[in-house]
């Protein structure tokens, strides 16, 4: 099973992410997980995107398109996948197209975390964030479930820095949808609720046995 997964900062896509990579034992794919495993292990993608990401840069498509094909390539991808924070344009979509067809792989659904801007903002504004291991708290949370370590919020989590970057999102990547809409691949689930009740709606979109409705 193969899935792309989107939602605005605050959506709760890491949350919902995290459940799918349990539950159906796929990996979750972070494109900036990928970038940073690539440059730490040298390879000549990672040597390429390394001074790019050090000058505050974005990396070519080119560059984002060759790590996606070497992730996928991985063992742990034969069974499925889920692609989070991948692709934002039209032609980054166009281009990973091309890229399944070469490995004889097709998504099976998008899902869309629909939450509308003012809980984002409401939901962002004061999230607490680990150091070490990037998990995300609620505000007033201080330490971390997994390792102890004292919560920090992120400078662009802070109020003044959120709704732009809310903006920016629905912008640039919600049209992305767009040409997946076309193929009937994307599945809008309600992102307001309890975790339990959206991961409920997430699981529908799917089917609870991982058959796609």
């Amino acid at each position: 099973m193969n899935l792309l997964l989107y939602g605005a900062p605050g959506s709760g896509k890491g949350t919902q992410a995290n459940m799918l990579r349990a539950r159906y034992g796929i990996p979750h794919i972070a494109t900036g997980d990928m970038l940073r495993a690539e440059i730490a292990a040298g390879t000549p993608l990672g040597r390429q995107a390394q001074p790019i990401l050090a000058a505050g840069q974005y990396v070519s498509d080119e560059i984002m398109i060759g790590i996606i094909r070497n992730r996928l390539r991985q063992p742990d991808c034969t069974g499925g996948f889920i692609i989070d924070g991948f692709p934002r344009t039209i032609p980054q979509a166009e281009a990973l197209d091309v890229l399944m067809s070469e490995l004889g792989r097709h998504f099976h659904r998008v899902l869309y975390l629909k939450v509308d801007t003012e809980l984002l903002l409401k939901r962002l504004s004061g999230r607490m964030v680990c150091p070490t291991c990037q998990r995300t708290y609620p505000p007033a949370s201080v330490t971390c479930a997994e390792d102890g370590t004292p919560l920090a919020q992120r400078e662009d989590d802070k109020a003044e820095a959120v709704r732009p970057r809310i903006e920016i999102y629905l912008q640039k990547t919600v049209p992305v949808l767009e040409h997946y809409r076309g193929e009937g691949l994307v599945s809008e689930i309600d992102g307001r609720g309890t975790i339990e009740e959206i991961t409920q709606r997430v699981l529908a979109a799917i089917g609870q046995n991982g058959q796609l409705n």
